[in-house]
């Protein structure tokens, strides 16, 4: 599976920490599904590696893929306010 290009930026603490809020939302959400990393992936049609990278607050995921795995689970961005 292809991968883009990764940018290298300053990011803020702020941002940076809701980047890893995010992925801790995803995987929390997974495990109480039951599901394993594989399993989410082959929803989502990603690399399990995808899904470690967002479960684990890598700022360079796609954010499609981001809010992909939290739909999966049924969240929405409004649920995370």
């Amino acid at each position: 599976m292809a991968q883009g290009k990764r940018i290298s930026v300053e990011i803020d603490a702020g941002a940076l920490q809701s980047i890893k809020d995010l992925g801790a939302a995803a995987r929390a959400a997974r495990t109480a599904a039951g599901e394993s990393q594989g399993a989410a992936a082959t929803r989502l049609g990603v690399h399990v590696q995808t899904i470690g990278r967002i479960e684990s607050g890598e700022p360079g995921v796609a954010i499609g893929h981001v809010f992909g795995l939290l739909a999966l689970y049924g969240i929405t961005p409004a649920a995370l306010s």
